[in-house]
């Protein structure tokens, strides 16, 4: 398996912005499908943003405009920039890496928006 490492969560209040970071070591990364995904207390799992290998994006309606999903091949790292932050975005964000032969997620990191 491919081993994920987030990093970046945290309490935030509305309006305001985050990083988050998810490297994969030694993975084989520039061709990989990767994504982020999150989960709120009682709800199921969901897409946030998708980035391909040649860089063509694809986010979900609900974050499009303030979420900025991009990666960095030669440091092997995956990032969500997340601005105007909302109540409804607080979760556990799940990074995910995927090929046709490995579908690894990263061990989540909570998100809180809140005043």
């Amino acid at each position: 398996q491919v081993q994920l490492v987030e990093s970046g969560g945290g309490l935030v209040q509305p309006g305001g912005s985050l990083r988050l970071s998810c490297a994969a070591p030694g993975s084989i990364f520039s061709i990989a499908t990767l994504g982020w995904y999150r989960q709120a207390p009682g709800k199921q799992r969901e897409l946030v943003a998708t980035i391909l290998g040649l860089g063509v994006t694809n986010y979900a309606d609900s974050v499009k405009g303030r979420f900025i999903i991009s990666r960095d091949n030669a440091k092997m790292t995956m990032y969500l920039q997340m601005n105007s932050l909302k109540p409804e975005d607080t979760a556990v964000y799940y990074c995910n890496y995927r090929t046709t032969r490995w579908d690894s997620w990263g061990q989540g990191t909570q998100v809180t928006v809140s005043s």
